[in-house]
């Protein structure tokens, strides 16, 4: 008996088991193959524009919202002096979006879902509005939304799915076959994850691992962006004093005559220097927003620890109920009863039952314990999928994170040097207009 209890519990960790490095090599190559099988490659999509509009909600009270247009065409070289397709254009809210993404997270646990742009703005300097409605963030989460079905066109397993297809094709019938497909009903609560997260005794120490990188780099990104509000306050500050100094040179060069001119054209260097600070903060925002993307992409990681943790526990519940049967089968067969039962006790005050119902109880309990081992073998199998197919989706996230950060970082590094040089060559403009006086 004890043999089996510790075969069982055994068959309950084999979801944990390691894939070796010859097949996440392999995986990680198919992964990369198949990529070239995408939407994308397909079809061409973009969220051109973005338009306000007001209506009346599901309580009928008045509410002003914003519609987001999506433009398809087939991805199709044109011949010589062909005319492109007139793109098909539909019209979406971002509670649509939102939906398909929920409905996304549900159909596929194991891939880490691209996140959606922020729905109300955090990390802003003092300048910008923290409203939904302002036209500057409405235009960056428009960029933001076009980037998140770009992400999805071109992943090798998402870009393949009929509901993402319809929801970029089919405005009205959309939402009716969304919801159709009953993912709502599948969706585990969240409570249910977390009480499988602290009840599961043989945690994966990969997913233990890459649960606690994603905080890392959710807090490691979130000071960052902190900091970056601080820096662009003060950024803002110090031009702005330059425009300061060429209010004072401009008025200045009215009560001189001989460096008048060497004052005026030292503030309009100063008032240039100064007007240029609001395009290079407005193109901040677009490396802090790519920034903002993988803030909210570690949510996606940690979904996935969530949904296998939570897998591993509906598996050691099985084992652990099989393990139980077994014993009261091995109980009920040699009339040994090893703990303390509420039938035994029974048994003892009542008489013992008759041969025919415990031959009746026997087979019962051998019929539960066959349908259990089947059970036990579906969910082994179950989580043992699950952690091959999210590896091979964490492999490809990893290579897409590093490549997309290295690129914003560098190109971030070259806006700040370009910068620099520009306020190096407006003080050197400066400081001829002053050796001219």
């Amino acid at each position: 008996m004890m043999t089996d209890s510790r075969s069982i519990e055994e068959v309950a960790v084999i979801g944990n088991t390691d894939i070796s490095s010859t097949e996440s090599e392999n995986n990680l190559i198919n992964t990369m193959v198949e990529r070239g099988t995408t939407l994308l490659r397909k079809m061409e999509m973009n969220v051109t524009e973005a338009e306000k509009r007001t209506g009346k909600n599901t309580v009928n009270m008045q509410e002003t919202y914003t519609v987001y247009l999506i433009e398809t065409q087939p991805a199709e070289t044109l011949p010589e002096g062909g005319t492109a397709a007139t793109p098909d254009t539909l019209w979406r809210r971002y509670s649509e979006f939102e939906l398909l993404r929920t409905y996304l997270l549900v159909t596929y646990p194991y891939i880490i879902i691209p996140p959606l742009p922020e729905k109300r703005a955090e990390f802003v300097w003092h300048k910008m509005s923290a409203d939904n409605l302002d036209p500057d963030f409405v235009e960056r989460r428009r960029v933001g939304l076009e980037n998140f079905l770009l992400r999805v066109a071109s992943h090798p397993v998402l870009s393949h799915d009929k509901i993402f297809f319809l929801f970029l094709t089919e405005e009205k019938e959309w939402r009716e076959v969304v919801l159709e497909t009953g993912f709502q009903d599948k969706f585990d609560s969240r409570l249910k994850s977390l009480s499988a997260m602290f009840r599961v005794k043989n945690p994966d120490k990969r997913f233990t691992a890459l649960k606690l990188y994603s905080d890392e780099l959710n807090s490691l990104i979130s000071q960052l962006l902190r900091v970056r509000v601080k820096v662009a306050d003060r950024l803002y500050g110090v031009y702005k004093v330059h425009g300061n100094y060429g209010r004072v040179f401009s008025e200045w060069s009215a009560i001189e005559k001989e460096m008048g001119d060497g004052l005026q054209s030292a503030g309009h260097h100063m008032d240039t220097y100064a007007a240029s600070i609001d395009d290079i903060l407005e193109e901040e925002e677009h490396y802090a927003d790519q920034l903002k993307e993988y803030l909210f992409y570690t949510d996606a990681v940690r979904s996935v620890c969530r949904k296998h943790e939570l897998m591993q526990y509906e598996l050691e519940m099985v084992a652990q109920d099989l393990v139980q049967k077994k014993q009261q089968k091995e109980e009920l067969a040699t009339g040994t009863v090893r703990v303390f039962s509420l039938k035994g006790m029974t048994s003892k005050l009542f008489g013992q039952e008759s041969q025919e119902q415990r031959e009746s109880r026997l087979a019962a309990l051998q019929q539960s314990i066959r349908e259990g081992e089947e059970t036990l073998k579906e969910k082994n199998t179950e989580c043992q999928e699950f952690v091959r197919t999210a590896w091979e989706d964490i492999e490809r996230f990893k290579e897409q994170k590093d490549r997309d950060l290295r690129e914003a970082l560098i190109s971030y590094a070259i806006m700040q040097i370009s910068m620099c040089k520009k306020g190096i060559q407006v003080w050197s403009n400066a400081k001829e207009c002053f050796n001219k006086m």
